[in-house]
């Protein structure tokens, strides 16, 4: 079983920057797939990056451009470099993770990972 804990939210100005950690814990996998959300309470996760084992990278529009994700192997920690954030970004953040390989078109879907971090408040103000 695989275990995430996200760190890194806070406040920020509009145009400011975060960068959000996930470290993982409890099991390695050789293949995995690696994903950050958002959601306001009440709405659906919204898929914002993902990134694969051999280091593919997927961006919804919504960020595409003013976010990164990125991977440190030997920590096994994944991160979202956030920049020139806007009032939208506000959301509470999570992490997810599946043990396997995800199919490009389902890499930002939620309901495609297993595991599943407990959230990080993200505020922008304007």
């Amino acid at each position: 079983h695989l275990q995430l804990v996200e760190s890194g939210g806070g406040s920020v100005q509009s145009g400011g920057s975060l960068r959000l950690s996930c470290a993982a814990a409890g099991y390695t996998y050789s293949r995995y797939c690696m994903g950050w959300f958002r959601q306001v309470a009440g709405y659906e996760r919204e898929g914002v990056a993902a990134i694969d084992s051999d280091g593919n990278k997927s961006y919804s529009d919504s960020v595409k451009g003013r976010f990164i994700i990125d991977r440190d192997n030997a920590k096994n920690t994944f991160y979202l470099q956030m920049d020139s954030m806007k009032p939208e970004d506000k959301d509470m953040y999570y992490c997810a993770a599946r043990g396997e390989l995800v199919g490009w078109e389902y890499r930002l879907s939620s309901w495609a990972y297993e595991f599943w971090g407990q959230g990080t408040q993200v505020t922008v103000s304007s």
